[in-house]
């Protein structure tokens, strides 16, 4: 399945990396968390980012990475519910663990693709504070060649671990976006989510 290539400027990683609906329901409040640990979780996911997109590796080579630090550092079933849409209320446990799976490769491998532009960049933690019931976690995204941008990670304990749930760089979305993107892709198979999950392995 051919997919669009994005140029990888400083608005296009914002909007190619994260991106628009909101509307997953935000997590409870996160009464064990707190503000050090969510900024702990980021400041571990960062680096780790940073080791792989500045490790020499190919860009295939980096897609492995990529993905269990997403599995490691991020809510997975969280964004992948939330990215599915309406959809996911009509799908089966079956369908929900398939795609939740085959959604965390193709994030892993989009990501990667446009990371591989990142090299010689990197991301680093500047703040965080408590937000209604989550925290956020602010870093400043350096380019080559580009001026320095924010990138906020919402961070929440809902699913039992501390765990980020969304992206934000630029006022961009990654719930959002994802669940637009995802939801374009799922009308052009005519809803049959088990094509969407065939289709996401291949991507």
């Amino acid at each position: 399945m051919a997919t669009e290539k994005l140029i990888f400027t400083r608005r296009g990683f914002g909007i190619g990396l994260v991106g628009g609906a909101a509307a997953l329901a935000l997590p409870m409040p996160a009464m064990a968390l707190t503000v050090d640990q969510a900024r702990a979780l980021v400041d571990k996911a960062i680096g780790e980012v940073n080791a792989t997109i500045n490790s020499g590796k190919s860009e295939g080579g980096m897609f492995g990475d990529f993905e269990r630090i997403f599995s490691r550092y991020a809510d997975v079933p969280v964004i992948a519910r939330s990215a599915l849409g309406p959809a996911a209320r009509g799908a089966s446990k079956a369908q929900m663990s398939a795609f939740t799976k085959a959604y965390q490769g193709y994030i892993a491998r989009k990501y990667g693709r446009r990371f591989r532009e990142f090299i010689g960049g990197e991301i680093t933690v500047t703040d965080a504070r408590p937000v209604k019931s989550y925290f956020e976690v602010i870093s400043v995204a350096k380019l080559r060649g580009e001026s320095p941008f924010e990138v906020r990670w919402h961070v929440s304990d809902k699913s039992g671990k501390n765990l980020f749930f969304n992206i934000i760089i630029e006022g961009v979305n990654m719930l959002a976006s994802e669940r637009t993107e995802v939801g374009a892709m799922l009308d052009k198979r005519k809803g049959d989510i088990d094509a969407l999950i065939a289709d996401l392995k291949t991507v």
